[in-house]
């Protein structure tokens, strides 16, 4: 009787390891994952397209929180004055890009808003259309649009951005933050509605949407008539 010869069958073979414990296939999935997180950050930090017209805002976010949450200015409190504190400890009145003094007292007559911004805060970046169209829309009737940029490295990079995407609207240069802590701000963007009386009418802590700012500024506004165009919203 002959004995039988036992079949080998082949084993199945280990992956082949590249570093450590991971295998070809696993570097490939991770490294998949990191090119997908890497286009994400990528579309939601992207500036809206360049020019009047080719605006394209990035979705609707919240404030982006930059210090100490706070109590800051209530509707009726009259705004504090636009100055900062010169080397000499005197008061000086915040600069625009072009070098000249911006002032709530030169202002005075016009509704004014005052928006606390900075280039690299993405909220900031969406909302900018909407201060473009409502600039655009409404200076003729008296609106006043100042941008306070703040916890910038220079002002060579705000005119920059200005330029870019064509805002014709006061841009001011708040280098040493004094502003920004006059109004207790503590997250971008920052709005700031003042009346024609110099008292704050709003404060809205987080990006405007036309549909918002668009009712606010209808009721606040004198129509053609000198009334208000509508009445204010509750």
């Amino acid at each position: 009787m002959t004995d039988a010869t036992p079949t080998l069958r082949p084993q199945p073979s280990s992956p082949r390891r590249i570093i450590g414990p991971f295998t070809a296939r696993h570097l490939a999935s991770i490294a998949a994952v990191v090119v997908v997180a890497a286009i994400a950050l990528v579309v939601l930090t992207r500036p809206i397209a360049a020019g009047p017209g080719g605006a394209t805002p990035l979705p609707v976010q919240t404030a982006q929180i930059v210090g100490a949450v706070q109590v800051g200015l209530q509707p009726g409190d009259l705004a504090p004055e636009l100055t900062v504190k010169a080397p000499d400890g005197s008061a000086a009145p915040l600069l625009d890009l072009a070098g000249n003094p911006v002032t709530l007292g030169s202002l005075r007559g016009k509704l004014v808003l005052l928006n606390f911004w900075a280039t690299w805060c993405p909220p900031c970046q969406g909302e900018t259309p909407v201060l473009r169209d409502l600039d655009e829309q409404y200076r003729a009737r008296g609106l006043a649009i100042v941008g306070v940029a703040v916890q910038e490295t220079t002002p060579d990079d705000v005119r920059a951005y200005a330029q870019r995407y064509g805002l014709g609207y006061t841009i001011a240069f708040d280098a040493t933050a004094d502003v920004f802590n006059a109004y207790r701000v503590y997250a971008l963007p920052t709005q700031v509605f003042i009346g024609t009386d110099g008292t704050v009418r709003q404060v809205v802590n987080g990006p405007l949407t036309n549909g918002t700012a668009r009712g606010w500024i209808e009721s606040w506004l004198p129509g053609p008539t000198g009334l208000p165009s509508n009445p204010p919203p509750s």
